[in-house]
């Protein structure tokens, strides 16, 4: 393979990915460690990636305005988002007082939770079913709905949720990147978001590889106000920031597994 045509590759690959690890790219490429790395750093200097230690990421300046509807986003990374949500719900506790936000990898996480006896609260209309189903004690904030996402979000979802205080919280991001933290493309769902944050114990941002790098319209929390949870993180920098729990190699339970 030419120098141009693997060049070329490796940036679709990170387009479509959202970020790439050097070991990731050697494999795919069948090319040496030192060969990717010159490769990362030639994109990297004309600005069609944004290279970081271990790999590369998006462009840094790369703004996300649009959602796709849950059922869309479940199916990206799909894998990875089992995983973490795997992982997730093991972190729950029967007497946990927990808020699961609206997203894709919070409602694969419902498919863990069968048996919790903690007590749930929601603003994701298929969480609160699937929670139901799963025999958990679970509540819905109302307000407004948003249609792609299936949230409810609105003024008086923000003042529900202000009653509350949780010992954890599970949320979903948009992007995450140093500078401007956690952001979405809504400004309802960002305030749900921030409130829910503001009023948990620990709270944990739920992310695949691809968030990384990538910045929504509206951020909703700094770096240090949260744990990610992610398949793997390809940002050094970010890991210095904050906590980031890396599940690659969680294993899925079981039951959950055979439903997947």
């Amino acid at each position: 393979m030419l120098m141009s045509e693997r060049r070329e590759r490796i940036a679709k690959y990170v387009q479509e990915n959202g970020a790439a690890g050097v070991q990731e790219l050697t494999k795919l490429f069948s090319a040496s460690e030192a060969t990717i790395r010159r490769d990362l750093a030639a994109l990297a200097a004309a600005g069609k990636l944004n290279k970081v230690h271990g790999g590369a990421l998006l462009p840094a300046q790369e703004y996300l305005n649009r959602e796709d509807v849950v059922l869309v986003k479940m199916q990206n990374q799909y894998e990875e988002k089992l995983r973490i949500a795997s992982y997730a719900a093991s972190l729950v506790r029967d007497d946990d007082y927990v808020f699961l936000d609206a997203g894709s990898t919070t409602l694969l996480m419902t498919r863990f939770l069968s048996g919790k006896k903690a007590v749930f609260l929601t603003n994701g209309i298929a969480q609160a079913g699937e929670l139901a189903k799963a025999g958990c004690r679970a509540m819905i904030l109302g307000g407004d709905l948003k249609e792609t996402t299936e949230a409810v979000i609105g003024s008086v979802a923000a003042a529900h949720l202000q009653k509350y205080n949780f010992s954890k919280a599970f949320i979903g991001t948009n992007g995450i990147s140093l500078r401007q933290g956690f952001t979405t493309t809504n400004t309802g769902e960002a305030v749900i978001k921030a409130i829910a944050a503001e009023h948990s114990f620990q709270t944990f941002v739920l992310a695949d590889h691809t968030k990384f790098g990538r910045v929504s319209a509206v951020g909703f929390a700094p770096l240090a106000s949260a744990a990610v949870l992610c398949d793997y993180c390809p940002d050094e920098e970010i890991k210095k920031k904050t906590e980031v729990r890396e599940v690659d190699g969680h294993d899925l339970h079981d039951d959950a597994e055979s439903r997947a």
